[in-house]
């Protein structure tokens, strides 16, 4: 029996939700994140919670249940509070700056790397830490993994990119002749 799938998602104050049809509808302001469920689930709106039924017995009921209410538990605390990702990026003559709607990076190419930055993401450089900031987690994260790929760390110098809460584990360099 799923954990998470039977707790109950509270409903920030501030945010209205509904149902259309299959569909849960999560307003804020002028956002609006919608979650289609395909019928696989059952769903209570009940005040500020909002409640997961399985509809059957079967173990991939079970399965959507719970990634259900954790999607929809998501969308909640992305419109309430947002989420972030923080990227740090190490190396001589490594840098980025926002210009606009691209992220200018220059990871020791022989060309400057340009990201067009997602809509509905912020996103912020100072120093060498590059801020992401959304409402939709699943953004937020990819938008930091396709960063980090233009120059994933190296174990050696660490240098390149990487998550600030990443930690890259070093290897030794070539052992000095005998």
């Amino acid at each position: 029996m799923s954990r998470i799938g039977k707790r109950p998602v509270t409903v920030a104050s501030g945010i209205d939700v509904s149902l259309d049809g299959t569909t849960l509808v999560a307003k804020k302001g002028n956002l609006e994140k919608r979650l289609e469920t395909h019928g696989r689930v059952g769903i209570n709106i009940d005040g500020s919670e909002v409640v997961f039924e399985r509809i059957g017995d079967e173990k991939q009921d079970a399965a959507f249940w719970g990634t259900y209410r954790a999607l929809f538990n998501n969308i909640i605390i992305g419109l309430d509070k947002g989420y972030t990702k923080s990227l740090e990026i190490n190396g001589v003559g490594y840098r980025a700056a926002v210009q606009g709607k691209v992220l200018n990076l220059q990871l020791g190419f022989s060309h400057d790397v340009n990201y067009d930055i997602p809509e509905g993401l912020d996103v912020k450089v100072e120093k060498n830490i590059i801020t992401i900031i959304g409402t939709d987690k699943q953004v937020v994260g990819q938008a930091a993994a396709e960063i980090r790929s233009f120059r994933p760390p190296e174990p050696y110098k660490g240098k390149g990119v990487k998550y600030t809460d990443e930690v890259i584990i070093r290897k030794a360099g070539k052992a000095a002749g005998k």
